[in-house]
């Protein structure tokens, strides 16, 4: 049986692998906190070096304090275990009580803050539930330290697990599709102008987060930016990178930049247009699988530059789901090279799970029709 364990993760590749550790069992991990995460090498965001396998090895350093192992299971070649706890979309993440219940899970979308929100809440349930042997009850627990100082001890430790869970992280008023104040705005439009994957949170959701992070980072006031787990600063300081040479070689981020895994070889000069023509398509299909919900857009979210790119947004907006956008006014070859590669002429262009929809007349009328709804959030209603 090969199940490797490096740095308290321990990786499933099989259905046989699964029953070994005793996942395919009625009640997995019973007695032991547990996050499995399901992952595909064919899905970037959750593959080895993606920002969700990222997140897994940094809450990874600290599970083995935390009393949670992390499982990161090969989904497609474990079908067994899949199926047990519903997978149909990677990365998946179930968190599961030391009971072996699942007491919250993630299926797709791109928030590796979320991750680590949930990933907060089992860890502190897991020291919390490490109760005695005994049949007395588990919510009877002595402690000598002082309720403030674990309070802040808590505080601390999640707002380190938040600052690193994505190498780039924001902490803004709002989300990037809704800012909720013109400084978290501009910070957004300037990440996403750098073509710059990251994650956030809004701390307009959190008061607890909200003024913790001040003190802890000894910054007053939103948006905050972090890189890999260092204070960048506000607004102001991302103005003035932008200003010199930008954010990416300003803070030498180039491995975040959106599509660069395209590797650039020396060609043979009758060879160079085919392997272009293959990198750009590997490229586009990268974009177009980077969200199980893709659009493609003139401008971003937050600010369109194009009639039909708002309505597109308003309508996807109005089924609370979560997507992904792309801007091809930032990339002309993008911008040209998706029209040939979908037989699609315009923009904008909306792609689910990989597959394309189409554009606003398209989304209009499954809109009308009451199929939108069934195709972005998988309910069906009768």
């Amino acid at each position: 049986i090969d199940t490797t364990m490096s740095n308290s993760i321990v990786d499933i590749n099989n259905d046989t692998e699964a029953k070994a550790a005793s996942l395919l069992d009625a009640s997995s991990s019973a007695g032991q906190k547990s996050v499995l995460f399901f992952w595909a090498e064919w899905h970037a965001p959750s593959a080895s070096g993606g920002p969700f396998d990222t997140v897994v090895k940094a809450l990874a350093g600290q599970s083995g304090s935390d009393g949670v192992t992390i499982y990161r299971v090969l989904a497609e070649e474990a079908p067994t275990l899949s199926q047990k706890y519903n997978v149909t979309t990677v990365p998946t993440f179930i968190f599961l009580n030391s009971d072996g219940t699942a007491i919250e899970r993630i299926d797709g979308g791109e928030d590796v803050a979320r991750v680590t929100q949930c990933y907060s809440r089992l860890a502190m349930s897991a020291s919390t539930s490490s109760a005695p042997s005994s049949s007395e009850p588990a919510t009877i627990i002595s402690t000598q330290q002082p309720e403030e100082t674990k309070e802040g001890q808590t505080l601390n430790n999640r707002l380190q697990s938040l600052i690193t869970s994505s190498p780039i992280m924001l902490f803004l008023k709002g989300t990037p599709n809704a800012p909720k104040c013109g400084f978290s705005r501009q910070a957004i439009d300037m990440l996403t102008a750098s073509n710059l994957t990251f994650g956030y949170f809004n701390i307009l959701e959190d008061d607890a987060v909200r003024q913790g992070l001040k003190s802890y980072s000894d910054w007053p006031t939103y948006p905050q930016l972090y890189v890999k787990g260092e204070l960048v600063g506000g607004l102001d300081i991302m103005k003035e990178l932008m200003e010199e040479d930008g954010l990416v070689a300003q803070l030498e981020l180039e491995d975040y930049v959106i599509g660069n895994s395209s590797s650039a070889v020396e060609t043979n000069n009758d060879t160079t247009t085919t392997e272009s023509a293959l990198s750009l398509n590997d490229r586009l299909q990268q974009l177009i699988n980077r969200h199980r919900i893709m659009l493609f857009m003139k401008g971003i979210p937050s600010s369109p530059k194009c009639g039909f790119s708002r309505q597109i947004v308003e309508i996807l907006d109005s089924y609370n789901v979560s997507y992904d956008a792309f801007n091809i006014l930032e990339d002309e070859e993008v911008r040209q090279g998706l029209k040939e590669y979908s037989d699609w002429p315009t923009y904008p262009q909306l792609y689910v799970e990989g597959d394309l929809v189409g554009g606003l007349d398209i989304v209009k009328e499954m809109e009308d029709g009451g199929d939108l709804k069934e195709l972005l959030t998988g309910d069906v209603t009768d």
